[in-house]
């Protein structure tokens, strides 16, 4: 294995102290003509990468922040991340993503790995429904906000979507088309964003003059494709189907329609479909899907400009005042729901 090339290598070889290299990498103006392009000549003939942790730690101020989210195969969390990288690069900084895979176990181990690295700040999706793993990472003074989750409890800043105004929007929509009898494919009870968007739908029933039995809820233990398959096929089993569902996101939406194709059941004439998120592939399914439009990249870069706002105002007099940002979610109608009954 090659050696790595260290600063001295490059001082020896330039014929001058260590301290003049660090000049010349830190505050090239101080240092003369002749003898900068001696060192700059050897850094690059001797392929000199200055290490990046190494300057953070003396500074006591890193260049990176973390991002730790549900899921990255939910294209929801990957145009999340695409906004938070686009408000991250154009303040100089760069983005560690990573996936606690809706474990609290996984997120636990990442906020310690953050930790460690003594990253500028995170941004985070919590998985842990409890909050101990907000509690003890709360205990490094590391900077946070919480992405796609009000700051409920907490002094953070936060940026989310009105989740309950969501899932009123997707079931007034299916009542306003004639149906009476409903599913709600939920995903797991723990997390906030399902019980939400629950909550609005009832509120939608109840508007219309509908109880809480015309909403059968469909729990499932993850928010993917394969768990809408399930949900779909357990919504096939139902001796009195509902005529229409509303799934917890666009995944489980997607797995719903591909059993109900799978078994010959017409979307959306024999059953409706709404989804959650307006991922690209909403639009592409096979029958377009229906969906509550969340502005993901415009939530990951409105979390990030909060958290620089945050860590740039450090040792300042200004104080930093924590924000709840909400905002508003939009109805995409598509054909996987516009039979009337």
């Amino acid at each position: 294995m090659a050696q790595s090339v260290g600063i001295k290598d490059v001082a020896r070889a330039a014929g001058v102290s260590v301290g003049t290299v660090s000049n010349v990498i830190n505050r090239p103006d101080t240092v003369a003509t002749e003898t900068r392009a001696r060192v700059l000549s050897a850094i690059d003939r001797l392929g000199y990468v200055r290490s990046e942790s190494a300057r953070q730690l003396r500074a006591g101020r890193s260049r990176i922040m973390g991002l730790l989210v549900l899921d990255m195969g939910n294209p929801f969390f990957v145009d999340v991340a695409r906004g938070a990288e686009r408000a991250a690069r154009q303040a100089g900084l760069g983005v560690m993503v990573c996936n606690s895979a809706q474990n609290p176990g996984e997120e636990a181990e990442y906020l310690s790995l953050f930790a460690e690295q003594r990253v500028r700040g995170v941004l985070l999706t919590p998985a842990d429904a409890t909050g101990r793993n907000i509690e003890a990472f709360r205990r490094h003074g590391i900077p946070f906000v919480l992405v796609d989750r009000v700051a409920e409890g907490t002094t953070e800043c936060s940026v989310s979507v009105d989740d309950v105004a969501g899932g009123a929007l997707a079931v007034r929509h299916l009542v306003d088309a004639g149906h009476r009898s409903l599913a709600y494919v939920s995903g797991p009870p723990g997390l906030n964003q399902v019980r939400d968007r629950r909550t609005g739908a009832l509120e939608a029933l109840a508007e219309a003059g509908l109880g809480p039995d015309a909403l059968r809820e469909l729990p499932t233990e993850r928010l993917d494709v394969a768990a809408g398959r399930d949900a779909g096929a357990r919504l096939l089993g139902l001796a009195d189907r509902p005529t229409a569902v509303f799934c917890a996101n666009d995944l489980l939406a997607l797995g719903v329609l591909q059993a109900m194709y799978a078994a010959g059941v017409r979307v959306p004439d024999d059953l409706a479909i709404v989804g959650y998120d307006d991922i690209e592939f909403a639009a592409a399914a096979a029958v377009p899907l229906t969906s509550v439009r969340q502005p993901a990249v415009t939530m990951g870069a409105m979390a990030a400009d909060l958290l620089l706002e945050e860590t740039e105002e450090e040792g300042t007099t200004r104080p930093h005042e924590h924000r709840r940002v909400v905002l508003q979610p939009e109805l995409v109608v598509r054909r996987s729901s516009l039979a009337a009954r």
